[in-house]
């Protein structure tokens, strides 16, 4: 009982697409994750280089707030792929999508709340007061504790776990179809260079090297998708046109 309601396992099954017969390929999870590990290694390579971080904890720090990011603007491009979908969509096929991407709302709704946790603690005042460690225990001081003991322990563990599920599973859009996906990814990996180059990321590298990092992200990643995709077509029968029937 205590495993099945613990932040970690609840995380995967609000995080895991849960659609039967779900297609599932190790060799296209495999080419994801050397793709994810050259970038990393990129990363990690010119921060060292060129000194764009001191401390491995600022370099850490930098690649969970890239993370967090990143969910945030897959939880807002969803939406609107989605809605892409339901205009090219078949009018028999409109109910099946939506019934099937009220998971991945859902799994939005649950990221956003969760995450929201800290700062409605922190702007509410709910901590106001005398220290937890001071005065005589009072009714507040036995909620507060109880508070800071279930957002240490269940909610900070759920987010982050759930971040990285967020996004290695794209919010479980495969529950949609095979398809959504890669095509999700290619268009996320698309607006975090755009961020990038509007945010001026990555400053005090060489212009030459910063483009091709931030474009070299973009690049691998839509050649993975598209290889993706064709697999998924050749292989298993799966092509978007089965989600929009047509």
């Amino acid at each position: 009982m205590r495993r099945r309601i613990g932040p970690i396992h609840t995380a995967r099954r609000v995080f895991t697409p849960t659609r039967s017969r779900v297609v599932s390929d190790p060799q296209v999870a495999r080419m994801r994750m050397i793709r994810t590990m050259v970038g990393v290694g990129a990363f990690l390579w010119m921060s060292y280089t060129y000194k764009l971080s001191t401390k491995l904890s600022d370099t850490a720090s930098d690649q969970v707030d890239k993370s967090w990011t990143s969910a945030l603007v897959l939880a807002a491009t969803l939406p609107v792929i989605v809605g892409i979908l339901y205009g090219l969509a078949a009018p028999a096929a409109r109910r099946d999508l939506l019934r099937r991407a009220g998971r991945c709302f859902g799994a939005i709704v649950a990221m956003m709340a969760a995450a929201s946790v800290f700062p409605i603690v922190v702007l509410s005042g709910f901590y106001k007061g005398s220290p937890l460690v001071e005065g005589s225990l009072t009714a507040m001081k036995i909620i507060q504790l109880v508070a800071t003991l279930f957002i240490l322990f269940w909610v900070t563990p759920f987010v982050v776990w759930g971040v990285g599920l967020a996004v290695q599973h794209v919010f479980r859009t495969a529950d949609i179809h095979e398809t959504v996906p890669p095509l999700l990814i290619m268009a996320l990996a698309w607006e975090m260079a755009l961020i990038d180059v509007l945010t001026g990321a990555h400053a005090g590298v060489p212009a030459l090297i910063r483009y091709v990092f931030i474009l070299g992200a973009p690049v691998s990643v839509t050649a993975v998708g598209l290889w993706e995709l064709r697999r998924l077509r050749t292989r298993y029968g799966l092509a978007v046109r089965d989600l929009l029937m047509r």
